[in-house]
């Protein structure tokens, strides 16, 4: 797991189970599941967003 400490961000993650690629904000205030095999992307903290995807880039 890794914790963003990033201001305004928008984040590219990459699915570690279908490696499906999609781009979302690093301060994400809603649960983000992958569109193609319904993994847990991004868990909302209140704050900075729980990463538990591959970051491939930032934007």
């Amino acid at each position: 797991m890794k914790i963003l400490m990033m201001k305004k961000k928008f984040l590219k993650l990459i699915c570690p189970r279908c490696r499906l690629s999609q781009i979302t904000f690093g301060k994400a205030s809603t649960w983000l599941k992958c569109e193609n095999c319904n993994k847990l992307l991004i868990k909302p903290t209140g704050g900075k967003a729980k990463i538990k995807a591959k970051i491939e880039k930032i934007i």
